[in-house]
């Protein structure tokens, strides 16, 4: 089974995302990281999929999932089949 792609909307000083951001170097899960703030298109674009400017928010082979609870659930749950880091 492939593993599935990972887009990671967050930015830096947000509480949240740094929850999940410490999940994500702990099992050293691979993830595209984007910066809401650094990237002006990537923030419209999560607004124009997801009608929210919140963040954290996980797509998931392009589902969002936004709460970071449950993302750090969804990573811990499927940390064997992500494609990590090396």
């Amino acid at each position: 089974m492939k593993a599935p792609e990972l887009d990671f909307y967050y930015f830096d000083s947000c509480p949240y995302c740094q929850r999940v951001i410490n999940v994500i170097n702990k099992h050293k899960i691979k993830v595209n990281w984007i910066d809401i703030y650094e990237d002006l298109n990537a923030l419209q674009k999560l607004i124009q999929i997801t009608g929210r400017k919140t963040v954290p928010c996980l797509f998931i082979d392009g589902d969002p999932m936004h709460e970071s609870s449950d993302i750090m659930a969804w990573l811990e749950a499927n940390v064997d089949r992500l494609t990590k880091t090396t």
